[in-house]
């Protein structure tokens, strides 16, 4: 018999805690959550004050046996599921389940699996957080009121299977939104003129941009304008007309939220947010490190706080200032944001001592990446500002204004560690300027005039997106990751390259609740019921209350819109291609796979088949139709209408005009890309089967 009994949601995070504690104690894993909403029902009793029926989940019946029984023969039991809402509800339905050995089960929690931090959880217990549990029942009673209420209005107009949520229709509202402006974008033109001068005592020359007439910016549109200045500034005399010297500093960044993490993760190693959150994962729960056996390299991962532990803090100075030098270190504070949670700290190692290059052996490559990135975020969130030598110069030809700015690098501070990445485009130029004296005379190399034209704002990645929801208040730590990979799996959205593309069914879905519910499918409504549940969570707010007042006017709109639909349908966009078996022109049609054609005439014809995008460049090789395809791993390539009759023509990239083909052999890694994709899924389909028979 176990004198303690804990309880935590996995096996790898089981194991991690195994070796912290004494022969006495017994760790076991519910496997994540035991208990949950019916998925066949709305499973939500609004005729009863909204009460939910929680059900056990299927296949789970066995793992409650055994949990209710080492409950039992343990004298306490621990409960120590993750440090957030979701995990306090996770720890009172394995309460309301062990509700007969209710006296003895209390819940612990720790920021980061070291075995400090657990023996301290164990010897500090705590009673389960009711407010947290209610913020979680909250969130999950109303997505499922959202859910089972609106999807039904697209399975009748769009297709079956589709869903509508409160915030992933809002995440797909962004990038529907973003990819209109795009395409109602109109370019201006705009130029810009450089000039090429000469310092005529170093020798050395350095570029100036064109930025006004008698020291007032100017803006140059267009070809005229640019001919105009060039007569004169092409005869001027170029003089310093002043200069500029400074100090320039730039600070580190924090260390990191969950968000941020997600952002720099998907920047600098290319990872989704779903990769990003499955490796955290595992590194929070524990790895088996050489030496030391398994432990957890980094605190929790679902976190919307900068705050740092003093421990923390003063592990960080020991470790800057005795690997870079005392000068190195800085004392540093993180404000957290206004609307953050603050449960606890930002992400960061637990151990200090273990550098990344130490470990490396011990990691996957993946793991190795995304700890060393950690490390050395919040290494460098402790250290000093880098500081660099600026300079700025005016300088005059005849009545206009050319500008140029140089800058070195003095004192590198925490950039030796860490570089914080960007989404948008820069244009700091390194490097400093010769040393110039007022009233010098430049000598002009050359002058460049450069045509350019606005661009439309970028699409979303799912880094910039992540930072749009995080700036408006939707969803928290734990939804991002999610609310992402779910528009993706249902193809809403799609992605190439980097870019979330909106599809047409996204579109539509989109159209139909934006028109609709414009109520819930918004913004400033998403954000304000974060705060509602923020308000639950902290016991301000009841959370039964919240969902009254919610549901009466959402019902009512509901029922509107039903009723005004009940005659709509939706009518099939008509295509320019004839059905090869009856005639009619076919008709655009939205299937799990995306768009494609099919005869109006089902179901007396059942003709139908794939759209083939085509491109207007030419095959470079016979001159035939080249088409866009892509494998079953969604990557994209070309490839001439005649392959492979007449025409042996395929390439991953777009062929450009007059471009001279070399044999680029990518036949064989499609064929080989498909065929694994088929096979991972005929065992995927066997490995069901046998499981199928074992349990017949």
């Amino acid at each position: 018999m176990a004198d303690k009994l804990i309880i935590v949601e996995s096996p790898a995070k089981a194991n991690t805690i195994k070796k912290f504690l004494g022969g006495s104690t017994k760790v076991v894993a519910s496997m994540g959550h035991i208990r949950d909403l019916p998925k066949s029902k709305l499973g939500v009793d609004v005729e009863h004050d909204f009460e939910p029926e929680y059900i056990n989940i299927r296949g789970k019946g066995d793992l409650i046996k055994s949990l209710k029984k080492e409950a039992k023969q343990a004298k306490k039991v621990y409960i120590a599921t993750d440090p957030d809402r979701e995990g306090e509800a996770i720890a009172w339905h394995l309460a309301t389940i062990l509700q007969e050995e209710k006296e003895k089960i209390t819940r612990v929690t720790f920021n980061e699996i070291t075995k400090g931090a657990v023996q301290k959880a164990i010897k500090e217990p705590r009673d389960i957080d009711i407010n947290l549990v209610d913020a979680q029942q909250a969130r999950r009673v109303l997505d499922r009121i959202v859910g089972y209420k609106i999807s039904p209005v697209l399975w009748k107009k769009v297709r079956r299977g589709l869903s509508a949520g409160r915030v992933q229709s809002v995440a797909v509202k962004l990038v529907v939104e973003r990819e209109e402006e795009i395409e109602k974008f109109i370019p201006e033109e705009y130029w810009n003129i450089y000039a090429n001068l000469e310092d005529k005592n170093s020798k050395k020359q350095f570029e100036a941009k064109f930025y006004g007439t008698e020291g007032k910016k100017q803006e140059i549109h267009s070809q005229e304008e640019v001919d105009n200045i060039l007569k004169t500034i092409k005869q001027a005399k170029y003089i310093v007309d002043e200069i500029k010297k400074s100090e320039k500093k730039r600070n580190p960044a924090p260390p990191f939220t969950t968000s941020t993490m997600q952002q720099e993760a998907s920047r600098k190693l290319g990872f989704t947010l779903k990769k990003t959150m499955s490796i955290a994962q595992g590194l929070y729960e524990g790895i088996n490190i050489s030496g030391r056996g398994t432990i957890g390299l980094i605190t929790y991962m679902r976190t919307d706080s900068t705050r740092l532990s003093e421990e923390a803090r003063s592990a960080a100075k020991k470790y800057i200032t005795e690997t870079y030098g005392e000068n190195y270190y800085e004392n540093r504070f993180y404000k957290t944001k206004k609307d953050s949670q603050d449960a606890h700290e930002a992400i960061r190692p637990t151990y200090i001592e273990l550098e990344p290059d130490s470990i490396k052996d011990s990691l996957t490559k993946d793991q190795y990446k995304l700890y060393r990135l950690i490390y050395n975020r919040f290494m460098a969130s402790q250290m000093a500002s880098a500081t660099y030598d600026t300079m700025s110069v005016t300088i005059n030809a005849d009545k206009y204004t050319f500008k140029a700015n140089g800058q070195a690098i003095k004192f590198k501070g925490f950039m030796t560690l860490y570089v914080e990445g960007t989404d948008e485009k820069t244009e700091e130029q390194e490097g400093m300027l010769p040393e110039l004296k007022e009233k010098q005379e430049l000598k002009l190399d050359k002058l460049d005039p450069k045509q350019s034209f606005t661009e439309p704002p970028p699409r979303y990645t799912e880094a910039s997106l992540v930072k749009a929801l995080e700036e408006k208040g939707i969803g928290r730590p734990s939804t991002y990751s999610p609310t992402i990979t779910t528009i993706l799996e249902r193809r809403y959205i799609e992605k190439e390259q980097k870019q979330l593309i909106p599809t047409e069914l996204g579109k539509i879905v989109n159209k139909l609740l934006t028109e609709n519910f414009t109520d819930v499918i918004n913004v400033e409504f998403t954000a304000d019921i974060e705060n509602e549940f923020d308000e639950i969570a902290e016991g301000k707010e009841h959370w039964k209350k919240m969902i009254r007042e919610f549901y009466g006017p959402f019902q009512k709109e509901v029922e509107k819109v039903e009723k005004e639909l009940e005659h709509v349908e939706l009518v099939d966009e008509v295509s320019d291609v004839p059905c090869e078996k009856c005639g009619r022109m076919m008709v655009y049609k939205y299937g799990r796979y995306g768009k494609f054609l099919a005869c109006p005439g089902y179901p007396e014809c059942k003709n139908a088949k794939p759209i083939i995008e085509t491109i207007e460049e030419p095959c470079p090789k016979c001159g035939g139709t080249v088409q866009v395809r892509k494998t079953k791993k969604k990557r994209k390539y070309y490839i001439c209408e005649n392959n492979p009759n007449s025409c042996d023509y395929i390439s991953w990239n777009k062929p450009k005009k007059g471009e001279k083909i070399e044999d680029a052999d990518i036949a064989k890694e499609i064929k080989e890309e498909n065929e694994s994709k088929s096979k991972s899924k005929k065992v995927e389909k066997t490995k069901i089967k046998t499981k199928k028979r074992k349990t017949t």
